[in-house]
């Protein structure tokens, strides 16, 4: 008898027209994972933010057609993945992938009804966030779980927390950057590895995503050798009045502009092309480097479905297939002990 393997695909989910654009900031800033105060301070705080943020979003989202491409690129990925392990398997198992959105459709009641019905000897829960933090992965496997709950699915689950340096990743990444920076100089270019920021006080209560951002930079500038001999790790995207992890992106390129480098900017914590690629690093971030006076400004691409990167998510649910409980791309706990919000904290 075949083995049904769901597997489920996680990302943050994006809004899909013009008038998506406010509940789905609702849902972000009304996450406890985002914003951690009582729930109706933090519903009248998610009501507030959205409703003043809502016209700046939609302003981005204009520059995408209206809506985010990230659903999209993310049943590619999906598609591609699923592929690839019904490839392996060849009928000793059938895969399908699922993809839940966190913060806007499909979400994870949605998907659980949906994997529910396909009546699963086990589920796999795979985000597609390299780095673990508490406010992507921590946030999606909480919800996941009590939506599963909610519709009574009871099939063993396995769970991926976090895959900084896995090998396909990594080569994916490295390849995408040696392809932009064909028929240029290296010698003249800093590499930004740029990444999704947090608030500093997220990762002060013991979050391990700056940490397994840096272990990722490492990975992918050893990979490159000569072409990352000059790298920086930075943080985009940062929103309110908190104090972020840095250094600043925006301030990386200032800086580049005043000492004359050149830059390629890659983003290695997204996976695939979204508003904060397409619009934040391409169009933001190439007029402020034209603006600060760096002389090229290249932007190597996400690995959306390259075959080394869809080859790493396949090895990560062939080795999740097989047991139970949470592991990261090397089993055990990557992060050092004092990261005590890892999600092997204990293990």
């Amino acid at each position: 008898m075949t083995d049904r393997i769901a597997i489920v695909a996680f990302n943050l989910g994006g809004p899909d027209s013009p008038e998506a654009v406010r509940p789905f900031l609702f849902n972000l800033f009304n996450d406890p994972a985002i914003i951690g105060a009582p729930g109706p301070i933090r519903y009248f705080l998610a009501w507030l933010i959205s409703r003043r943020r809502a016209p700046i979003a939609r302003e981005i989202y204009e520059n995408l057609g209206g809506g985010s491409p990230l659903l999209p690129n993310t049943r590619k990925q999906a598609s591609a993945l699923e592929s690839a392990v019904n490839g392996r398997w060849t009928g000793a198992r059938e895969a399908r992938v699922f993809v839940s959105m966190r913060y806007w459709h499909p979400s994870s009641g949605e998907v659980a009804r949906e994997v529910l019905a396909f009546a699963p000897d086990k589920v796999v829960l795979l985000p597609l966030y390299p780095q673990f933090s508490t406010t992507t992965t921590g946030s999606s496997f909480d919800d996941w779980r009590r939506a599963a709950r909610g519709v009574k699915l009871a099939a063993p689950e396995a769970s991926v927390c976090c895959y900084p340096t896995q090998e396909g990743f990594v080569e994916s990444a490295a390849a995408t950057i040696r392809e932009t920076l064909a028929g240029h100089d290296p010698a003249g270019f800093r590499l930004l590895f740029s990444a999704h920021g947090l608030p500093k006080k997220v990762i002060d209560k013991g979050d391990p995503y700056q940490w397994q951002v840096e272990q990722t930079a490492a990975a992918i500038a050893g990979r490159l050798g000569d072409l990352a001999s000059d790298w920086v790790v930075c943080y985009q995207s940062r929103v309110g009045p908190l104090e972020w992890i840095g250094p600043s992106t925006d301030a990386e390129i200032e800086r580049a502009g005043r000492e004359g480098k050149s830059l390629v900017i890659a983003p290695i914590a997204f996976v695939s092309e979204h508003s904060e690629t397409l619009v934040e690093l391409d169009v933001e971030y190439a007029d402020l480097a034209k603006q600060s006076g760096v002389p090229v400004y290249l932007r190597a691409p996400t690995v959306d479905d390259r075959a080394a990167f869809i080859e790493g998510l396949a090895d990560l649910v062939d080795e999740a297939v097989g047991r139970t409980g949470t592991a990261s791309c090397e089993g055990g706990r990557l992060c050092p002990a004092n990261w005590r919000r890892c999600a092997l904290e204990g293990a």
